[in-house]
């Protein structure tokens, strides 16, 4: 839309703009770009509409206490409306006569849900201290009701950003202090229905102090006890207490607990409520207040239990994920194979689970002796990211572990086998796969037979620093319902060549395309030819796949090394 095409309607002021709040009120574009103001706007700012609208926001307004433009990487409320984000704060502005005036803002997304990111920012004058009509108070509340309100807003989307409890934790501590209160107590109730202290927190010349000395363990929650933090952990009730609360004889260890929080902190009020989960209790917040300030109300207790509210749900969402990753990624590290011993043969693997908000997935790696004598090699990669994808992956190694033992087959054969079965007889829907096994000439070398479904082809190091991919051999990954004709390739290995089998993990990302990491596979791979094997593994896993690069994908890698032996040649067959 053109600038012409956009002024002039909303200098008219479109329906929704509130006109009739006593608050001035702008819009602006997901450029930072006015688009509207209402009349408490124009009067504050001292601006007509034609002077406000299709300006930048930023570079028209908002100054430094002497009249000095400010870095608009550094202004947090051009960060609050660009990421349209809840936020509040206190700033100079200039007004049309070149004047500054203090206002304190709150930006609010106008409708989250729409197709055009504007943002609402609302201006008020913070001089008028308690009489102001801008923005009302909750009753009994120093926290005027709009940025309670963006106070919440911020809470949701600050802990549901996040599925690690902790850092869940962390954010909600920064929201609340020095914000509302001065003080911020997280009392948790364990797995094993256990108490810890896990937050003890204050500010401190405007930085957030932990008060380590005071969390930790915790006495058992007694059943019976009248206590304000006996009763938040059974769920029971919200609570506003003083330190007179605690000064007759205790009930239980967890009272004492809280005589020696009173005296360490001065808390002079707190507000205790409960975390209540979808099912179960998860803790308590305490939110306390220097004993100099005014005591806490009621309306500070209704803002606790919102904000409790929000943090049950984030911790609820967040234990049961980390409770699904724990149990995927303990079965998969029991089924993934212990490495056989092999005369001349070593051999090493390493399997890495997604980093971040990503579950565990299908990835697995194999190795063992069949029949006749060989050695079997896999390495494939089941659709999905989760615990159904786990279970897969340890259906598809059974079976493909069955078929190899039982069937004195080539690996193109017994790839077609599992992939005609696969379908019918497990829950797996699409699979990679590398198949493939290792063999004793009579001359003393080692010959590989392998084919591949769909996977990324295996990669060889000869051991003066030569590397290539091996991309014969290869077919259509599993389950597409056809019947492809498998083929499969032999190559005799050199002495002291790494063979190198991985899923796409280690080589795509989000951050570049599979080409490149390929690349810088063969690269990494070739510098460290000469290392051990362990050594070679581990580095080829941390430098082919840098920490820090967005990866939402696990990693399994399997590694061999052939021993030495003089004038043994590398001759590759194929069918």
């Amino acid at each position: 839309m053109s600038e012409a095409d956009r002024v002039p309607a909303v200098v008219s002021a479109p329906a929704g703009l509130p006109d009739r709040l006593g608050a001035a009120v702008c819009v602006v574009d997901e450029r930072g770009t006015i688009t509207s103001a209402n009349a408490h706007a124009q009067r504050l700012l001292g601006r007509d509409a034609a002077g406000l609208v299709g300006r930048d926001a930023h570079e028209m307004l908002h100054r430094d206490r002497h009249g000095q433009p400010l870095a608009k990487a550094q202004c947090r409320m051009t960060e609050a409306f660009l990421a349209r984000r809840a936020k509040v704060g206190v700033g100079w502005f200039e007004r049309g006569d070149g004047s500054l005036v203090e206002l304190s803002w709150l930006v609010a997304p106008c409708d989250p849900t729409s197709d055009h990111a504007d943002t609402m920012v609302i201006f008020t004058d913070p001089d008028r201290g308690s009489d102001r009509t801008d923005l009302p108070t909750a009753t009994g509340s120093a926290l005027p009701e709009l940025e309670r309100l963006a106070l919440l807003a911020e809470t949701t989307t600050q802990l549901t950003s996040t599925l690690d409890s902790d850092e869940a934790l962390r954010r909600l501590v920064r929201l609340v202090v020095p914000r509302i209160e001065d003080w911020a107590v997280v009392d948790l109730i364990t797995e094993l229905d256990e108490v810890e202290r896990a937050i003890v927190v204050h500010c401190e010349d405007g930085a957030l102090v932990a008060r380590e000395e005071l969390q930790g363990p915790m006495p058992p929650v007694p059943q019976e006890s009248p206590m304000p933090l006996s009763r938040a952990l059974r769920g029971a009730a919200s609570t506003l207490v003083t330190p007179q609360t605690y000064q007759g004889p205790p009930d239980s260890g967890i009272a004492i607990e809280q005589q020696r929080l009173f005296e360490a902190t001065g808390m002079g009020s707190a507000a205790i409520a409960p975390i209540r989960g979808v099912r179960d209790v998860i803790g308590a917040l305490t939110l306390g207040r220097s004993e100099h300030r005014e005591s806490l109300t009621a309306a500070d207790l209704s803002l606790l239990e919102d904000l409790t509210r929000r943090t049950g749900l984030a911790l609820d969402n967040a234990r049961l994920y980390q409770r699904q990753r724990k149990v995927a990624e303990t079965m998969q590290r029991h089924l993934l194979a212990q490495l056989p011993s092999v005369p001349g043969l070593q051999m090493a693997a390493r399997y890495l689970p997604a980093p971040d908000d990503s579950q565990v997935g299908g990835d697995w790696y194999d190795a063992f002796t069949v029949a006749d004598g060989t050695t079997a090699l896999a390495i494939g990669d089941v659709v999905g990211h989760d615990l159904d994808a786990a279970a897969g992956m340890a259906q598809v190694r059974s079976m493909l572990r069955a078929y190899a033992w039982t069937r004195h087959e080539p690996p193109s054969a017994i790839v077609h086998r599992l992939d005609g079965s696969m379908t019918h007889l497990t829950g797996v829907t699409m699979a990679t796969l590398v198949f493939g096994n290792m063999e004793r000439t009579v001359e003393g070398t080692w010959r590989l037979t392998w084919t591949k479904a769909g996977h990324p082809p295996p990669l060889l190091i000869t051991h003066d620093g030569r590397a290539r991919y091996l991309t014969d051999g290869h077919g259509l990954l599993l389950g597409t319902g056809l019947e492809p004709v498998r083929r499969e390739a032999r190559l005799t290995l050199p002495p002291q060549a790494t063979l190198v089998l991985y899923t796409d993990g280690l080589v795509e990302s989000r951050d570049r395309p599979i080409d490149d990491g390929l690349d810088q596979l063969r690269k990494h791979a070739a510098s460290l030819a000469h290392r051990p094997l362990t050594a070679f593994t581990d580095l080829l896993l941390e430098r082919a796949r840098p920490v820090g690069k967005r990866n939402d994908d696990d990693i399994a890698i399997l590694t061999l090394r052939t021993p030495a032996k003089e004038n043994a040649e590398g001759i590759c067959e194929c069918d």
